[in-house]
């Protein structure tokens, strides 16, 4: 219940501080707010309950495998377990804000996970509760390549809610339609300035910037930021005309099947490519981003 409090505590603040200092001036209730009041509740709630009942048969079957090749103690080595809740919570906050930018790398140049994560890019409105439009299954995707790194640091239960109540803090933060300058933490901090520009228009300006999740730090050490003094006309992506509107539409449409109850044009650029789940197209690309952040 903890977490709840915190995540209707920020989403009050946030509605506040857009009235206060918008970036652009729009309504609370203005168009598509149905569909991310619907994420706000069932990713918000419902996801978290439905991957945690999930996980744990699998995890059992994990452990069972674990042991059956000694592996186990490995796995589980808890490497911080013993460190304070402050160390394990600075550790986890950089170590896991990585990873998690990696992923979101990788969201943007695979075309299969581009498809899913394309649910979070069809913002045409930005405000606070964007942040919480994702398909579920980049939640999956997010925590089962994250899973493995808790196990071998194991971090304390305490840290980790900690972690999920700084991360929705400042995922509110960098998706809100705030005018806000926050000086030199933009090296570090990710923030509404640009994380706007990680959701533009391909004629706004290069895309495959801005992957940053909480920190902004990895964009610039890697070559990935891009800031203009001024904010993007148009957000999306191209195509997005023909993007289904609701959530349940949406939902389905990273899925298989989807072309089979859909009409979209399947011709679109390369950001936009169609499903392809071939392994060796995943090998490749992963490859082609090793080398580039190396």
């Amino acid at each position: 219940m903890t977490f709840i409090y915190w995540l209707f505590g920020f989403s009050i603040f946030f509605v506040i501080a857009e009235r206060l200092s918008p970036r652009h001036q729009q309504k609370i209730f203005r168009k598509g707010i149905l569909t991310d009041l619907f994420y706000f509740v069932f990713n918000g709630h419902f996801v978290g309950w439905g991957l945690a009942i999930v996980a744990v048969p699998i995890i059992s079957e994990l452990n069972i495998f674990l042991q059956s090749i000694g592996l186990n103690n490995t796995f589980y080595s808890g490497v911080v377990a013993s460190h304070s809740i402050w160390f394990q919570f600075i550790t986890a906050f950089f170590l896991i804000d990585f990873l998690h930018w990696c992923i979101h790398n990788l969201l943007h140049r695979i075309s299969w996970l581009w498809n899913i994560h394309k649910v979070h890019h069809s913002i045409k409105i930005m405000d606070w509760i964007g942040s919480l439009r994702f398909h579920w299954l980049e939640a999956l995707l997010y925590k089962s390549i994250s899973y493995p790194l808790l196990s071998f640091f194991g971090f304390n239960i305490e840290v980790l809610l900690l972690l999920a109540i700084v991360n929705t803090g400042i995922g509110h933060f960098n998706h809100a339609n705030l005018q806000i300058n926050i000086g030199y933490l933009k090296y570090f901090i990710n923030n509404p300035t640009m994380h706007i520009w990680h959701h533009h228009r391909t004629q706004e300006g290069p895309l495959l910037c801005n992957f940053g999740v909480n920190l902004s730090l990895w964009d610039w050490l890697f070559g990935t930021a891009y800031l203009p003094d001024y904010p993007p006309r148009l957000i999306g992506f191209d195509g997005i005309e023909s993007y289904p509107n609701t959530a349940l539409s949406q939902i389905l449409y990273p899925l298989p099947f989807w072309k089979y109850f859909s009409h979209t044009n399947s011709n679109t650029s390369a950001n936009e490519s169609n499903i392809t789940f071939s392994g060796v197209s995943l090998i490749i690309n992963f490859y082609k981003f090793t080398r580039y952040i190396l």
